[in-house]
């Protein structure tokens, strides 16, 4: 398996009250329950300042693996990449 990367697509996200974990992702009109939370990483002084930090989660969801982004500044989450063998139409 392996991410392929694309154009960033906004989307919703409900996180954990307790720890932030990403718990549903709604993309259109589609919701997609996390059933695995399989990587998470911090980048925290990659960026300019204007940009700020981000975190790029790797999450399973029923037909598809997904890196889903959240960048601290803007408080927006983004679809960064899908697994290339099972995507989303």
């Amino acid at each position: 398996m392996a991410i392929v990367r694309m154009e960033p697509v906004d989307v919703r996200v409900r996180v954990n009250w307790f720890d932030g974990t990403p718990n549903e992702i709604t993309w259109g009109g589609i919701r997609l329950p996390v059933t695995r939370l399989a990587a998470v990483r911090r980048e925290d002084s990659a960026y300019r300042v204007e940009v700020g930090p981000r975190t790029v989660f790797e999450v399973e969801t029923p037909g598809a693996r997904l890196a889903l982004t959240f960048r601290h500044r803007s408080r927006r989450w983004t679809v960064d990449g899908v697994d290339d063998e099972v995507g989303l139409s």
